[in-house]
């Protein structure tokens, strides 16, 4: 079994209010909610212009993890909403 850890900073663009901030992180999960992924918002709850998202997902295959895991920040990246500012991986074989 293998398990992709994905921890995801990013700066929300625009945003004035946690109501804004919210909006933008529920739009953000519907978009990925179609990859068989787990994902949550995990640190800076209380700001309104940054969020700490959590994403996980297993599999039997490393090499299917490695590949989601890049297309998940892929398409953080192209998103206008936010802005990556780090990010940390963790695959891990059990």
């Amino acid at each position: 079994m293998v398990i992709g850890a994905f921890e995801v900073r990013l700066k929300v663009m625009g945003a004035q209010s946690l109501k804004e901030k919210r909006k933008v992180l529920k739009s953000l999960k519907d978009r990925f909610s179609r990859m068989n992924i787990s994902i949550a918002e995990v640190d800076d709850q209380d700001k309104w212009q940054a969020a700490t998202i959590g994403i996980a997902l297993v599999s039997n295959d490393a090499g299917y993890v490695n590949s989601a895991i890049d297309k998940i920040a892929k398409s953080l990246s192209e998103l206008p909403a936010v802005e990556i500012i780090n990010s940390k991986v963790e695959i891990m074989h059990v």
